[in-house]
């Protein structure tokens, strides 16, 4: 079945013309040379790269998937030479500064890169899907001795990059993490000992690049208990010359599971293999072709990365960035599984359709068919509007991080606070049940091997747990980002949304609903939630629907803005935005009617 292609010139219309990102360029010091030429040329090379070279390794990457042997993971036919050729084309430094090795352009970019990428070959994509949050880790945290020494490997893609917190009785409790840290002694490095297990460790071992770069979670000998007692390191699967050795000795390692005997692990030229063993990789239910390891560290020698006790601040970073990451990932896939639908019911003949043009004793195309339309539609909507927020939350970081006013920068950051896990959340969850609406075009077709569409269904289920679950994801945005100052920054972020829009009768409408919901949460959430007699779980009850009734307001938002934009009453955008009114926006409805029913006890 057809492979993904990207749609370039559709992903511009978003950027330049909806959001108008030529002017936000402008505004930055860093950007303000950038023009539209030069994104023309990026776009449509990396939609050439990712159409030619990424996506024909999907369907084998899923057949074969990473295969594990003797703590070694070989990864999928192709794979190696793809991640090779990527890294060397520049793509994963793309927003890096330019003094890390990067190229210096702006975020969008890069998201629209990683948007495509996710939907292309999702397994594939997985191993530089870190790079960016470890990119900005190691830069804002690591003294200078490690930048040094990683930064601009990572920055270029040169080596890959793990994130490893989870461990097997601590997944979201982050405060349970046992894997212990103790200083080396008479260690030139400073170093640590690092000692523990790790599980879901996306990448921890494979054979793309030369080196792995683990940033690790781990307790010191005198930290406290829970969350604050954690501290950030740094040990590579590959100690370069001159970056020291382990403390004592090389050990034998023992043998991986369904081996008889010990083996050495010493130096290789000149580099010396680190106590990092990666013990197995799961079976999955989708991802085949990215390795999720276990990953056993055995007194490793590591880097402390940032302050002792300060670890979760520095992951952090690489959090918040994987997930607007995520974000895009769930919007690929989403537009991956359209792509397929749409393709097949414009090809698939069964039975006349309601209004439809076969003649007696014919068949139409199952896309005539109203209930077929209002499937596709409803998807297309999602992506459109999708593309709107996680592009703006693009521009947003870019703001955040080069705009020259304080006061700009703080709305940047509101932004980002309040929206990405509206689209972590929201996006994910539709990529996994809109792939599986359009699975339905396809019939028992679908339900088989042979169309692929079954992979994309497989492969985002998992976009809704990594990097924090949904669940988590509505409880830090109304626990943790609303409730502590009265709502008063995501009233001021509906008022600032509602004030770009124009005053055509799409416009007043979606200003009207803005101003509706901040009613509902000045007058009835906030006075109820924040009760001296409130149930202490009130606000948990709450948060799922919260999020979803900001995340239609949000697409109510962005189909505002695409409405007013030139171009698009052409018959692609209004098919889409009649799609969102008509089969997306009565869940809003829903969704305050469930919340007035929770607060009313």
């Amino acid at each position: 079945m057809n492979a993904y292609q990207p749609q370039p010139a559709e992903q511009r219309f978003i950027l330049l013309d909806v959001l108008r990102a030529p002017q936000q360029f402008a505004t930055l010091p860093a950007h303000a040379d950038f023009d539209g030429d030069l994104l023309v040329q990026v776009t449509d090379e990396a939609a050439r790269f990712v159409g030619e070279v990424i996506a024909p390794l999907n369907r084998e990457g899923d057949e074969v998937g990473a295969q594990w042997k003797a703590d070694a993971v070989t990864m999928p036919p192709g794979f190696r030479d793809a991640y090779q050729a990527f890294w060397q084309a520049g793509w994963p430094s793309l927003a890096c500064a330019t003094e890390d090795g990067g190229q210096g352009l702006p975020t969008a970019l890069k998201a629209m890169l990683y948007e495509n990428l996710s939907a292309a070959n999702h397994g594939w994509t997985m191993a530089p899907g870190l790079l960016h949050g470890a990119y900005e880790c190691i830069k804002h945290h690591a003294s200078p001795e490690l930048k040094a020494r990683y930064l601009a490997k990572v920055a270029t893609g040169e080596w890959l990059a793990t994130m490893c917190l989870t461990e097997p009785h601590a997944g979201s409790d982050l405060g349970l993490c046992r894997t212990k840290a103790v200083p080396l002694a008479n260690d030139p490095e400073g170093r640590y000992a690092l000692s523990g297990t790790k599980i879901f460790i996306s990448g921890g071992e494979h054979d793309l690049t030369d080196n792995i770069v683990h940033l690790v979670l781990a307790r010191l000998p005198d930290s406290p208990p829970g969350p604050k007692g954690l501290s950030l390191f740094l040990v590579p699967k590959f100690y370069e010359d001159g970056d020291g050795r382990r403390a004592g000795p090389p050990r034998a390692r023992p043998a991986p599971s369904g081996g008889s005997e010990p083996h050495e692990v010493g130096s290789v030229g000149a580099r010396e293999r680190s106590e990092v063993v990666c013990e197995r990789i799961e079976e999955k239910m989708g991802l085949h072709g990215s390795p999720t390891c276990v990953m056993r560290f055995d007194e490793a020698a590591a880097w402390i990365v940032g302050e002792p006790g300060k670890g979760l601040n520095a992951m952090f970073v690489m959090m918040n960035a994987a997930r607007l990451h995520v974000g895009l990932q769930g919007i690929g896939l989403l537009d991956a599984a359209w792509q397929k639908a749409d393709a097949y019911s414009k090809e698939r003949r069964q039975m006349r359709a309601p209004g439809g043009t076969a003649k007696v004793g014919e068949a139409d195309l199952i896309e005539e068919h109203p209930a077929m339309r209002r499937i596709l539609d409803a998807q297309r909507a999602w992506i459109d509007a999708g593309r709107v927020v996680a592009y703006r939350t693009a521009l947003e970081l870019d703001i955040l991080k080069h705009h020259g006013e304080a006061t700009r920068r703080d709305l940047a950051s509101r932004w980002c606070a309040l929206v990405t896990p509206v689209l972590k959340s929201a996006w994910t969850d539709q990529a996994f049940h809109g792939a599986s609406a359009c699975l339905q075009v396809f019939g028992g077709h679908g339900y088989v091997r042979e169309w692929g569409i079954e992979q994309i269904v497989r492969d985002a289920r998992v976009a809704m747990i990594y990097e924090g679950t949904n669940e988590i994801q509505a409880i830090d945005l109304l626990l943790r980002k609303t409730l502590p100052d009265g709502g008063a920054a995501l009233q001021q972020l509906l008022t600032d949304i509602g004030a770009e829009l124009g005053h055509d009768e799409q416009a007043l409408r979606v200003k009207n609903e803005l101003t509706r919901f901040s009613a509902f949460l000045r007058d009835q959430l906030l006075p109820r939630a924040t009760a001296k007699d409130a149930p202490a779980d009130l606000p948990h009850w709450l948060a799922d629907d919260f999020l979803r009734a900001q995340a239609m307001l949000l697409m109510a938002w962005a189909w505002a803005r695409i409405g007013s934009t030139p171009g698009a009453e052409a018959a692609r955008w209004q098919t889409s935005q009649a799609g969102f009114w008509r089969w997306v926006w009565p869940e809003f409805e829903m969704r305050l009617a469930m919340m007035e029913s929770t607060l009313a006890g």
